[in-house]
């Protein structure tokens, strides 16, 4: 007994359990993989998509077929090639025919086949189907030898390992699927375009990718829709990876008082009904604004989704945050992986086009194999058939003498050297054949044979009229399956914004005290004479008046400097356009300001351009430059900007062109004066010494409220970084003065336009302000008295450009700046604002434009001489 349990244990193999679960987890990885998952880079199909065509085509439901039911086409799939479920089979085949997820569908439904709202299709006994002509040609030749056959899954049918497929399916309809370890997403493409790309590799076999890609444009799909950039493209066909951008298409309807926005193509695999519940739910959520109703009016003309605004919405804005915030703009993310003798791979465009066409190669090798093998048989026995009938009579009394066909067979094929086949072709032959019209039909034929003979193997000797073949077929299928690009590719992304929907404009930006802004079209405002009484610029609130305005483009960007050295962001076609007279909208509404802080100063720039600087100028005197480039990186929560002393505040921010400097920067606060200057500068109580040579760098120019002014050179503000403190720029002659204004001098032929309180302005060359060093008391800017108030500000004189002015009242005056007086430093002006007991609170300058006033508002310079 010890001796049989001794044996038995010693036939026990011991297995690492290990190795057996990894050695069947690969068995079972690879069988999804190859018979369940990846589509075949030659016929682009998975295994039982071909189970479905070639079941159909078995079936006889060709396109010129009546419809079967479905359920039959599922019956005989599962049967015989596919041991799944019918669910999985028919998902499948309804997916082959619905024509927004295929871009050229090859099964033709008949019935309720679900729809892009996400709706499922018809239980298979209710719907019918067949084959498309598009699938008649992925089945073209298969009765040739063209592919090989293999056993199904019980080894009672054959059914083929590939299909010999005329069409480059994988790119024309793509492919997705999940498999262990590994994914496919292959985009659907443009079949004129595929042929175009694959003539020219056929001719060119080093053709480059921007070659091929002349022709190739990118993924067409077939619902449509706007792919931005080509960045994702190129990547994807170079690598095999990459990203692309899909956009509905959309476009904006004029209605009295609103826009109506309307969806007319969705991005791929996109579901409506889904989409149009998310806007909803975006809209109760408030996390859109402006929308007032979202409806589906699709039908069978095509998608129409109607979204309707509010009457002060903005359709542009409001496209953009559907776009950033819904499936209506979605991410393609292509991997290119497909099985190549049997094992998965990811391939490059150029890589699959040349697949396919050696896959076509061989299958009309194989075709013309068969077709010769085919002409040979027949011409060979049309070879005996004649020898027949030049032997006639021989023949006759041959057979008719032998005594059964056995022995009548025996005496053809020693009598006239025939092969058994030649010999039965004679016993088999009527007697009609025997007729001169006959014998002349079997010569034409024999001789068309040869012909046909060496014509066949001429192709397969010859490389270059095997490739001819190839070009003739593919252009049969371009013309026979002709379609229209659908899917609009943008050449660049990055340089398509919602910017490109909007007008670039010459606008007006004011800001109220409480902080409601606002933009009008500048033409709104007619140029007036000097000393005009103005036009309403906005109704404010009781207790609320214009802080500063500005004029700037749709397109720019503002930089928004707050009370606490915070700077955000915003582009000027995001604030709400409205009339001259109207109250704006809360700038906390469009940024995103922290609780009690105070937008001081709003800078607008086209860029951020490393050439520039920002010049920060405060209420006590500081001056500070920082690079613009440390700013282009914009957040929805700001950036730290400048860090500001206790009790003070910013005055303005401007930008300042390069001026070669040196770019380093320091994050750390700055001493209040220079030491060890190559430039010694001494300076009096007035600032009246301490002058250096002229030069011709670019100049900061500082003003304050009680007339005096500093001019210097901009280096002597180095660059900081965004968190310094700034240096002094200029200090107090009187205890209660303070900075009010600053501008960028270029050089000193420029004139410097002042305004005062009352109303009393002057342009002054550039020249007359001496340069000093900063940190000084400065000089006069303005001789002040009670008929002028205090100083306002400055601007640059431009001959492009117009003053405008603005009171506390909320009316605003645009002034030829030529038509104010040129005055000397020490002057006070002429009466540019006729403020009628009202007070000038900010002066800016704006595009010319022409005058349209009538001079009965003029105030001539002599009836008020204040110099």
């Amino acid at each position: 007994m010890e001796e049989n349990i001794l044996n038995q244990t010693q036939d026990i193999e011991i297995i690492d359990i290990e190795d057996s679960i990894k050695a069947s987890y690969l068995d079972y990885s690879m069988s999804v993989i190859i018979g369940r998952a990846l589509p075949d880079a030659r016929d682009g199909l998975k295994p039982v998509h071909r189970r479905i065509l070639y079941a159909m085509h078995k079936l006889g439901v060709r396109s010129s077929a009546k419809y079967v039911k479905s359920a039959r086409i599922v019956g005989d799939v599962i049967g015989k090639y596919h041991p799944h479920g019918d669910t999985a089979v028919y998902d499948a085949l309804v997916r082959m025919a619905q024509s927004f997820s295929m871009r050229y569908p090859s099964v033709d439904g008949q019935g309720n086949f679900g729809s892009i709202d996400g709706d499922s299709a018809a239980a298979m006994r209710y719907t019918e189907a067949k084959m498309t002509k598009l699938s008649e040609d992925i089945l073209s030749d298969i009765e040739k030898e063209t592919v090989d056959f293999i056993p199904n899954y019980d080894g009672s049918e054959i059914e083929p390992d590939v299909l010999p497929s005329r069409i480059p399916n994988l790119l024309l309809n793509g492919s997705s699927g999940i498999a262990v370890g590994m994914a496919t997403n292959i985009p659907p493409h443009s079949l004129d375009e595929l042929i175009d790309g694959l003539l020219l590799v056929l001719d060119n076999k080093d053709a480059s990718l921007e070659e091929v890609m002349q022709h190739i444009k990118g993924p067409d799909f077939p619902t449509g829709g706007i792919i931005f950039g080509k960045k994702g493209i190129i990547e994807a066909y170079r690598t095999g990876r990459g990203r692309v951008k899909v956009r509905a298409k959309t476009h904006i309807e004029k209605k009295p008082n609103k826009d109506v926005i309307v969806i007319d193509e969705l991005p791929y695999q996109t579901n409506k009904a889904r989409l149009i519940e998310q806007i909803a739910d975006l809209v109760k959520d408030k996390q859109i604004d402006g929308i007032s109703e979202v409806r589906d009016e699709s039908d069978r003309e095509g998608i129409r989704v109607v979204i309707e605004l509010k009457r002060d919405a903005m359709s542009d804005i409001v496209l953009n945050n559907l776009f950033k915030s819904t499936t209506m703009e979605t991410t393609f993310g292509v991997i290119m992986l497909a099985i190549d003798n049997k094992e998965p791979k990811v391939f490059t465009l150029i890589e699959l086009l040349k697949l396919f066409l050696n896959h076509r190669k061989t299958i009309i090798i194989r075709r013309t194999i068969f077709d010769l093998e085919k002409a040979k048989a027949r011409a060979h026995i049309l070879e005996g058939l004649k020898i027949a009938l030049d032997n006639i009579d021989a023949v006759i009394n041959l057979i008719r003498s032998s005594p059964d066909t056995q022995t009548a067979r025996e005496g053809l094929m020693s009598s006239f050297g025939l092969s058994r086949l030649q010999a039965d072709a004679i016993l088999d032959m009527r007697l009609s054949k025997l007729t001169g019209l006959e014998r002349e039909k079997l010569e034409n034929e024999l001789k068309e044979l040869m012909a046909e003979i060496k014509r066949l193997s001429e192709i397969l000797k010859s490389e270059t009229l095997l490739e001819e073949i190839i070009k003739e077929e593919l252009k049969e299928i371009k013309n026979k399956f002709k379609v229209p690009r659908i899917t609009e590719i943008v050449d660049d992304y990055d340089d398509i914004d919602i910017e490109d929907l909007i007008p670039n404009e010459n606008m007006v930006v004011t800001i109220t005290h409480r902080g409601y802004i606002k933009r009008v079209p500048s033409k709104q405002y007619e140029k007036q004479r000097r000393g005009g009484k103005g036009k309403l610029a906005v109704t404010t609130y009781d207790d609320d008046f214009i802080e500063s305005f500005f004029t700037s483009n749709t397109h720019d960007t503002l930089m928004f400097v707050t009370d606490r050295g915070q700077l955000y962001w915003l582009k000027v076609y995001k604030i709400p356009e409205g009339s001259r007279t109207a109250k704006g909208k809360a700038v906390v509404n469009l940024v995103q300001l922290q609780p009690d802080e105070k937008i001081k100063a709003i800078i607008p720039t086209t860029d951020f351009d490393e050439s520039k600087s920002l010049a920060f100028f405060t209420k006590n005197g500081v001056v500070k430059r920082t690079n613009l480039s440390e700013f282009k990186n914009i957040r929805s929560i700001g950036v730290k900007a400048i860090n500001l002393d206790e009790n003070d505040e910013l005055v303005t921010a401007l930008i300042v062109e390069g001026d070669g400097v040196d770019l380093s920067f320091e994050d750390e606060n700055t001493e209040d004066i220079e030491k060890n200057q190559t430039n010694t500068i001494i300076e009096d109580e007035n600032t009246e010494e301490g002058v250096e040579s002229q030069d011709e760098s670019k100049m900061l120019f500082i003003v304050t409220k009680k007339g005096m002014c500093l001019k210097f050179n901009v280096h002597k503000v180095r660059q900081m970084g965004r968190t310094a403190r700034g240096v002094t720029g200029i200090k107090f002659k009187e205890q209660n003065d303070e900075v009010v204004g600053a501008a960028v001098i270029e050089n000193n032929s420029q004139e410097v336009l002042s305004i005062s309180q009352k109303g009393i302005g002057k342009r002054t060359t550039a020249d007359e302000y001496r340069l000093t060093n900063r940190g000084g008391k400065g000089v006069i800017c303005m001789k002040l008295t009670g008929r002028t108030g205090d100083l306002v500000g400055v601007v640059m004189v431009d001959d492009d450009m117009d003053l405008m002015a603005l009171t506390t009242s909320g009316k605003m005056i645009r002034v030829d700046m030529q038509s104010i007086r040129k005055a000397g430093r020490n002057t006070s002006g002429v009466i540019v604002v006729n403020v009628d007991g009202d007070e000038v609170v900010s002066i800016a300058s704006c595009p010319k434009t022409e005058s349209t006033e009538n001079d009965e508002d003029i105030i001539d310079d002599e009836t008020l001489n204040l110099e």
